[in-house]
């Protein structure tokens, strides 16, 4: 009861509060979904998302009417369900990089069934934005700005596709992270500390950036939304290596700080950690420094 509480009562007030703190209720309010499936297991998690779905549609449809009550579930299902679905992955396989690669696939679908749907996602995008710039001042370059969004809006796909994993991984981290503090202490710090991925993905991750880079027309922007994604997936990796690597070393207090205040400050900074992810895969950077502090 608790758990249903907080999960629909936190996604109930969500569109009503300020934008800057909405990420972070959201985010609790999957993660809670994914703490019952990490620990209780699919039958219960499912029973958690199911019952409150229907308690935030319900207080929806009693608040604001039918329009809200069907904006809400299908929020609420198109949200929760990924998360419930990757904690039964993270469960069930007990490796975190399982559980990113499977969010990371789902997001893939995702864009890729976006794409099958839309005959032009572009267009869908650009009217979606349309009455932001219709009612914009006089003063502000009006035509400038729509030719932004206009490029812009081939990418949406990914952009957005892309927030939602964010989101998504978030909630299950801090999923598991609610779950090492009350069973297994630095549990989740050594999961994440570890996490890799295989070759073969990122072989398949390069073809899709040159399908992206040397194609053209509408399959191109499929795979440059895909590749949106796949940044998504080696940021994480890279992260991982780069803190195993700056903890290993003398002044690690002051080099793990820095390094995320610098992804936080400088978002350029982001491509070079991706890179670091992708590169892991064949040569294990991990092994660097424990290397040279075992000739030291």
């Amino acid at each position: 009861m608790q758990a249903i509480l907080v999960a629909s009562l936190l996604t109930w007030v969500s569109p009503f509060i300020h934008p800057l703190i909405k990420p972070f209720v959201i985010i609790v309010s999957f993660a809670t979904i994914a703490l019952v499936t990490l620990r209780r297991g699919a039958l219960e998690g499912f029973y958690i998302l199911f019952a409150s779905t229907a308690v935030a549609a319900l207080g929806a449809l009693l608040v604001a009417g039918y329009d809200f009550f069907i904006v809400m579930l299908l929020s609420c299902l198109i949200m929760w369900l990924p998360v419930w679905l990757i904690a039964i992955v993270l469960r069930e396989g007990r490796r975190l990089a399982w559980a990113i690669e499977c969010a990371v696939f789902i997001a893939v679908l995702g864009v890729v069934g976006f794409y099958i749907y839309a005959t032009d996602p572009a267009a869908i995008w650009q009217e979606v934005f349309a009455p932001f710039l219709d009612i914009l001042p006089a003063e502000v370059p009006v035509e400038e700005i729509r030719n932004q969004v206009n490029i812009g809006s081939h990418y949406m796909t990914g952009v957005f596709a892309a927030s939602t994993l964010f989101a998504v991984l978030f909630s299950i981290f801090l999923g598991r992270w609610w779950q090492s503090v009350l069973y297994n202490p630095n549990g989740f710090k050594e999961e994440f500390l570890s996490i890799r991925t295989g070759y073969r993905l990122a072989i398949a991750s390069i073809l899709v950036i040159a399908v992206a880079k040397f194609t053209s027309g509408l399959f191109a922007e499929m795979a440059w939304n895909i590749t949106i994604l796949l940044f998504v997936l080696y940021l994480f990796m890279g992260t991982s290596v780069l803190h195993t690597v700056f903890s290993s070393m003398k002044q690690s207090k002051y080099l793990v700080p820095t390094f995320y205040i610098t992804m936080f400050l400088i978002p350029h900074a982001m491509l070079p950690v991706a890179l670091v992810g992708l590169f892991d895969a064949w040569f294990n950077l991990r092994k660097i420094p424990s290397a040279s502090s075992s000739k030291g």
